[in-house]
């Protein structure tokens, strides 16, 4: 099998729109004509590196390399010129697309190719090489092959589902696996893709508004922006809207219980997976969103902070360090398996014996199966023996009025091993009026002694990669170089 078979499925429907950017919109038979001529192009390249934005160009590069049997490399053209260098010089030979390049694969002129060559069907054959972000190490090259993406699209979504009108605003970038996996799956059933190159939150909604968008897909910070852009109190006024996913990078619950009083007609599904997993392996539905905000429970309250049920096809397990199945409700190691599961970089696979992949999350599941991923294992802060995770006393945190972003990290300290540091970024004009103090008390009152912050910074934005992924290693690496407790609590030399 090869990915181009869900572009020739969609394109047995004719005309209609498939794609579209600004004014233009190309259906998916004119995507697969343009994709053909594209492959003559391609085809004996080593591999093929998108290096652009959302483009009408983009399906015709990843079809047209799907046909003619070459890997797709869409790379983070937000990088600098030296790391962008270093990625690029992995691949020697290789066919550069860049932003002056996307129209001419639309160019329709000149002669058509010489017959009809066919796909090459090794369903083996590396499709799609994706560069993982980096926050925490050097980026590595994630190989998806054809049966992984045809497993995730295969297994979870219903061939020309949608119905007439349906369209799917879609404003990661084309670099992250929701880019690639948004476009498989929308035109295989059947929904129109608009495509925003680049997002803020006033043209997500007048996009949404004047395409009349029915699902949208989103990493947090971008939903965070949105709902910082509507007046407070207000609804987001887009009838249409009948699917919010968002997903990427962890959630506040703050943030989506305010997303969900603002979009309260539409569906929020929070989907959690990896580029080594070919998008989506847990999903936490629209019910849930629901029952959830409404709900007295603590326990069911709480399940907005979960990423849900595993999807079909997909199992999970939590394992100890020692490689041990983790007891009910006990955090451990999230481990996936699955037919979507590639685990794979530059030809080592990292899967064991058994088919499962070490994500790297630490995780937790509930006795209803539902999965609550607390933060990388790497972002463990170890204090007087005592394993602490982030996520726990963020969430504290993101409660407090005066508080509109938080991250926490451990630095190195010689009596604890390491001191709790908590990086804020303030709601209020300025970052004015809330004290270290007040915050280290707020988070003493909810949780224990061991778990507040020893220093809070206050800064005026956090480090970010381009699809909003907390770059906790810079944090890291700006405060561990000052030397004394001292110097983090002064807020002109933590960078405030």
């Amino acid at each position: 099998m090869n990915i181009l078979m869900t572009l020739e499925m969609a394109a047995s429907a004719g005309e209609r729109p498939a794609v579209t950017l600004d004014d233009r919109s190309l259906s998916a038979a004119r995507i697969l004509a343009l994709a053909r001529r594209a492959a003559e192009r391609f085809r004996g390249a080593p591999a093929v590196l998108y290096r652009a934005p959302n483009h009408l160009a983009y399906p015709v590069a990843l079809f047209g390399c799907a046909l003619a049997g070459v890997p797709f490399v869409p790379l983070n053209y937000r990088l600098g010129a030296d790391q962008l260098a270093g990625i690029e010089g992995r691949h020697p030979g290789a066919v550069r697309i860049g932003p002056d390049d996307l129209e001419g694969l639309l160019d329709a002129t000149g002669e058509p190719p010489a017959g009809d060559v066919p796909a090459p069907w090794d369903q083996d054959a590396v499709a799609v090489i994706l560069y993982t972000s980096g926050t925490t190490a050097a980026p590595k090259a994630a190989l998806l092959r054809h049966r992984h993406l045809l497993a995730y699209v295969l297994n979870t979504l219903e061939f020309n589902s949608a119905a007439d009108g349906d369209a799917a605003l879609v404003a990661v970038p084309p670099y992250h696996i929701a880019g690639l996996t948004n476009l498989m799956s929308n035109l295989y059933t059947g929904r129109r893709v608009v495509y925003l190159p680049a997002f803020s939150a006033g043209e997500w909604l007048a996009a949404l508004r004047r395409e009349k968008v029915t699902h949208a897909m989103l990493v947090p910070t971008m939903l965070a922006r949105i709902v910082e852009e509507l007046p407070a109190g207000e609804g987001a006024g887009v009838p249409t809207l009948r699917s919010l996913a968002y997903g990427g990078a962890r959630a506040p619950r703050t943030v989506v219980e305010k997303a969900l009083r603002a979009f309260p007609d539409a569906g929020f599904v929070n989907a959690y997976g990896l580029t080594e997993t070919s998008s989506s392996i847990a999903v936490l539905g629209p019910q849930d969103h629901r029952a959830a905000l409404a709900a007295d429970d603590p326990v069911v309250r709480d399940r907005l902070t979960s990423v849900g049920r595993p999807l079909p096809g997909v199992e999970i397990e939590l394992r100890t360090v020692d490689g041990e199945l983790c007891p009910q409700g006990s955090t451990g190691l999230v481990h996936v398996r699955g037919e979507q599961i590639s685990g794979e970089y530059s030809g080592r696979s990292v899967l064991d014996a058994d088919g499962w992949f070490p994500t790297g999350d630490l995780g937790r599941l509930d006795a209803d199966g539902y999965l609550y991923v607390e933060g990388r294992a790497d972002d463990t802060i170890i204090r007087g023996g005592e394993n602490i995770a982030p996520a726990e006393i963020e969430d504290v945190l993101l409660e407090h009025p005066g508080v509109r972003e938080a991250v926490v990290i451990g630095v190195p300290d010689e009596e604890w091993g390491q001191r709790i540091v908590a990086v804020l970024v303030s709601s209020a004009e300025g970052g004015e009026g809330v004290e270290p103090d007040e915050i280290r008390q707020w988070v003493r009152k909810r949780l224990r002694t061991s778990k507040t912050p020893d220093t809070v910074v206050f800064r005026a934005d956090l480090p970010r990669t381009g699809t909003g992924k907390l770059l906790r290693r810079t944090l890291i690496a700006e405060l561990a170089e000052l030397a004394t407790p001292a110097e983090l609590d002064n807020p002109e030399k933590s960078h405030a």
